[in-house]
């Protein structure tokens, strides 16, 4: 045991003291920094202010006069304030105070800019309500200045209904290829609010009236815990399902990547028939699982620290069950291990990087296929296939960890069900893959295939 612990301490020493390891721990945590930081300056330019004239048949004649005051940049200005206040309800209050601190107007603004687009400033060009619609289409097509940005039709009966017709009509929008779709959408609404801003007042009723009655503001559900109450955050549950499986997937493939590797230039160096005049193979398979385990404790350790963090600092941290991460390490630790072995044994069995490729296909698409799993799970966490597929090794972890993290976690005998297959699952691919390890690591030449590897697991 102390010489797989000797191992194990220098697998771990000999990877987490490379510059390699240390840049790339920190390489995410400096991207995320720097994306705070210039993101807002690199990718959310101000888009150019649109300018340009919009025609209009109105045989109404009285939406034009509300369109006019519905495509004042004013106007439009307050229906995205109002847009920015329904998002910024859902979040929690320290997220909109950053939000909205000093010197983030600027940011927020060109946020907007670049979802909306900028505010555009339209003029209104009347047409007579009997023109010829083709000719006036026509009008799109010009090259003159200001620049002709659409042409509306409304219908004759989009303000008072038509004989015995049970619904209003409504407008035709005509648009040059070259138009922005998000200062087509601005024109849809204020298109929209003019003629129910026409229909109102043809019935002599206050818009602003009607407006004031009809709007009830949408308040944050209040989440109740049994030791607290919080404010609800919208999407918090949906994301944190795929957080806990990328964490998992993270930590599982950094370790195994590494044991591959290690493994492979161990073996091709020659290393490898040093290190087992002193050691025996198992105790050697051992102690490099073992101390790439920690190595990806380490840097899982980190990412939920920094996790906790962000969630502290934002008052979030009540929303997650933190029965949660003690979850996530014991899952990782059967994950880790059932996959690592199996990484190991194609190390042992290869001579180079290229010839594993092909063996390690298998288990790399074994490993991604919970990540394609993860929606339907989270969606239905309580559905016969997640069920079903929380008891299947190897994914089954990922599974149940989805669905522990869902917003309906299943039965406790479940989850410890779960763990108990995990754990036959780890016994079952240490049977595979320490024979393939031990014989693997003294063959050289071409590389044997699955059919070889598994005569070698049933030979031993």
């Amino acid at each position: 045991m102390k010489r797989v612990a000797y191992i194990a301490a220098r697998e771990f020493v000999a990877t987490v003291s490379t510059r390699g390891f240390i840049v790339g721990l920190l390489i995410v945590p400096a991207i995320i920094a720097v994306g705070i930081a210039l993101g807002p300056r690199l990718f959310l330019p101000r888009s150019p202010q649109i300018r340009g004239e919009i025609a209009i048949v109105d045989p109404t004649v009285q939406v034009t006069a509300e369109l006019r005051a519905t495509l004042n940049p004013q106007r439009i200005v307050e229906r995205r304030a109002e847009m920015a206040r329904q998002v910024l309800a859902a979040v929690p209050d320290e997220v909109r105070q950053f939000a909205n601190g000093a010197g983030r107007v600027a940011t927020s603004d060109r946020a907007i800019d670049a979802a909306l687009g900028g505010v555009p400033d339209l003029q209104l060009v009347e047409r007579p309500a009997t023109a010829d619609v083709q000719q006036e289409k026509q009008w799109l097509t010009g090259e003159n200045s200001p620049r002709r940005v659409a042409l509306v039709v409304v219908h004759p009966d989009a303000v008072v209904k038509a004989g015995d017709r049970a619904a209003f009509g409504a407008y035709d929008l005509y648009v040059p290829a070259s138009l922005d779709e998000r200062v087509e959408n601005q024109i849809h609404q204020s298109l929209r609010e003019a003629i129910v801003n026409a229909r109102m007042r043809a019935r002599a009723l206050d818009p602003d009236t009607i407006g004031g009655m009809i709007r009830v503001t949408r308040v944050r559900s209040v989440t109740v815990t049994k030791g607290e109450e919080r404010r609800s955050v919208g999407g918090f549950n949906r994301v944190v399902p795929f957080i806990f499986v990328m964490l998992l997937f993270f930590g599982v493939i950094m370790g195994g990547q590494s044991l591959l590797t290690s493994t492979i230039e161990e073996k091709s160096s020659r290393v490898i028939e040093v290190l087992l005049s002193a050691v025996s193979p198992v105790e050697l398979m051992a102690g490099k699982i073992i101390g790439q385990m920690g190595v990806s404790l380490v840097a899982m350790g980190l990412y939920i620290g920094l996790g906790i963090v962000a969630l502290v600092s934002f008052a979030l941290f009540g929303l997650l069950d933190s029965r949660l991460l003690l979850y996530l390490m014991v899952f990782f630790v059967i994950t880790y291990l059932v996959f690592g072995s199996f990484m190991m044994a194609v190390g042992a069995a290869v001579n180079e990087m290229q010839e594993a490729q092909s063996l390690m296909m298998p288990v790399i698409l074994v490993l991604v296929l919970p990540m394609m799993l993860a929606a339907p799970i989270s969606s239905d966490p309580s559905s016969t296939f997640s069920t079903v597929i929380s008891f299947v090794p190897p994914v089954n972890t990922f599974a149940m960890l989805i669905r522990l993290a869902s917003s309906t976690p299943p039965p406790l005998w479940q989850v410890w069900a779960s763990i108990g297959v995990g754990v036959v699952s780890v016994f079952g691919a240490l049977w595979f893959a320490a024979p393939v390890f031990r014989i693997g690591l003294l063959m050289y030449g071409k590389p044997p295939d699955l059919a070889r590897l598994n005569l070698w697991a049933r030979a031993a």
